[in-house]
């Protein structure tokens, strides 16, 4: 008996021991500046994380919200109403779809696309707009977020506003996000380099090893993409130095983030520079695989040692044309594997017997199962997180936004096979399922980006909800801010010292010309007296 009580008494004075070494945990306060779609699943994992440790989250949506639905969930909620409907944000998600899918960046389509894609970009700007002046200029809404007391704002750089609601309550301010087009807000605002000849550019679909054109293609979509995305940060720039009452940009704005959270990692992306205030968490969503519903279960095991192969376009993409539905399921239909399909369109007449239509699948659960041979994906940044964490090959239908630069990605690190939504076949769709399936390197370099992926010192989730926790702890992050963003462009680029060297060469040169010319004269003078 004294042995065990000795033993207790240990274990509590090791417990007690770690309860002091912890120190005091104090929660805060999080007002959440959300953007619709996969951005929306992402913060909110951040979210729950947030919760589940003890803080208190709000999150500002508009009552034409298509994705976050407070009824829905478990978090806080600050509705704000809109001059819109849900309706219109649908319209311009459909018309982005049909933008790249029609006019897909090619050389020859190359100006068109940017051309049509600025048109987008307009009238998203005009809907962001609409919704920050629906929270900025409600002044019984501010006081209230004033009177709350919060400690911080997580945002998302692709909806601006948030970083302005943050100003206006006095308070830092996280970024959440993929990527800008070309990396424009992470250049101009958050100052990362970005060399043109080796980093290519968001939605150009090149690698790291770029022959000549390629690099002229690559420089090319870095100037255009800041063309078509800058030329509407002239408004903002009025709106925000109007709402703040003194003169100021976007991008200025946008570069007082403490911190930026890229969902991104080195698993997925190839090597280039970035700042201390940047911090890759690419797959804080992904998990182990938790155990299958048992109908679907069943399905799964009734596929034997041929597998299953998991597939989905997304959550943007609903439908299909009958013809574009009939080449898929004809396709599937002639696979040894069973095929679990998430679509909620009609149902294609050439359909077998082998193939399952869902309206939601446990996707995550199903690229963790034993049985997952192969992933067939849109090529949406969280799903191909997915099959990285879990070691799984794709086959990629890249369809708009950043969908084709991901599975470029994958291509090039010898993990899919890309098809051409446009141009696809059933005999390409079988061929390419079945050359990631059966031929091994396809797995092998899957299971290679696993475990790069899992052999991280932190937890992608960890990390992001650390840096969010440390940046309330300091009151901000301005130690790892760079001293880039207190240069002029001028200054940033050494022109000013360029300019400088040049002038004193130039004066170097011409006294070192005069000084030649004035011996030569007076050598000429002097020969000409000897002579004479």
């Amino acid at each position: 008996m004294a042995t065990k009580a000795t033993s207790s008494q240990k274990y509590l004075q090791l417990l007690l021991l770690q309860v002091t070494l912890l120190g005091p945990v104090s929660c805060g306060k999080v007002l959440v500046w959300p953007t619709e779609g996969s951005h929306w699943l992402n913060v909110k994992i951040i979210i729950q994380e947030l919760i589940h440790r003890g803080h208190n989250v709000t999150i500002l949506v508009s009552n034409a919200s298509l994705f976050i639905k407070p009824a829905e969930a478990t978090e806080k909620f600050e509705v704000y109403n809109v001059p819109f409907e849900t309706d219109t944000v649908e319209n311009l998600i459909r018309h982005t779809v049909a933008l790249w899918l029609d006019n897909r960046p090619t050389t020859l389509t190359f100006w068109q696309f940017y051309k049509e894609l600025g048109k987008l970009s307009k009238h998203w700007n005009q809907m962001n707009r609409l919704m920050c002046d629906a929270v900025v200029t409600n002044q019984e809404l501010m006081a209230h977020l004033q009177e709350s007391g919060y400690d911080l704002v997580l945002s998302d750089p692709v909806t601006p506003c948030g970083e302005l609601v943050a100003l206006k309550l006095a308070i830092p301010f996280i970024y959440s996000l993929r990527f800008s087009p070309a990396f424009t807000l992470e250049r101009h605002c958050g100052k990362i380099p970005t060399p043109p000849s080796y980093t290519p550019a968001a939605l150009s679909e090149l690698t790291d090893s770029m022959s000549f054109s390629q690099r002229i293609k690559n420089i090319l979509s870095y100037h255009l993409q800041d063309y078509v995305f800058q030329s509407y940060w002239g408004e903002w720039d009025v709106y925000y130095s109007k709402v703040l009452g003194r003169t100021t940009t976007l991008c200025e704005t946008m570069g007082k983030a403490e911190i930026w959270l890229i969902r991104t990692y080195w698993d997925f992306e190839f090597p280039r520079p970035f700042l201390p205030n940047f911090e890759f968490v690419g797959g804080l969503h992904c998990q182990p695989a938790k155990p299958l519903p048992k109908e679907m279960e069943e399905f799964v095991q009734s596929s034997g040692e041929h597998g299953i192969v998991v597939f989905s376009l997304g959550s943007m993409v609903n439908n299909l044309t009958d013809e574009k539905s009939n080449i898929i399921a004809r396709a599937l239909s002639q696979l040894p594997q069973k095929v679990l399909w998430r679509y909620k369109g009609k149902k294609p007449e050439a359909l077998g017997s082998n193939t399952r239509i869902y309206d939601w699948i446990p996707q995550n659960d199903l690229l963790g199962h034993p049985l997952a041979k192969a992933f067939l994906t849109h090529g949406g940044t969280n799903g191909i997180y997915e099959a990285i964490y879990h070691g799984i090959p794709m086959v990629g239908i890249p369809m708009f936004a950043d969908q084709h630069d991901n599975i470029a990605h994958m291509r090039a690190k010898g993990a899919a096979v890309e098809l051409d939504f446009n141009r696809l076949t059933t005999q390409d769709l079988v061929n390419a399922l079945n050359t990631v399936i059966n031929n091994s390197t396809y797995k092998e370099n899957a299971l290679r980006l696993s475990k790069i992926h899992h052999d991280q010192p932190i937890k992608p989730l960890d990390r992001a909800v650390f840096w969010v926790e440390f940046v309330m702890r300091h009151k901000g992050a301005k130690h790892l801010r760079p001293a880039a963003h207190h240069l002029t462009w001028y200054q940033y680029h050494c022109l000013d010292v360029l300019a400088f060297l040049l002038t004193c060469a130039a004066i170097a040169v011409f006294i070192l010309v005069k000084c030649c010319l004035f011996c030569c004269r007076r050598c000429g003078r002097i020969a000409k007296r000897k002579k004479d």
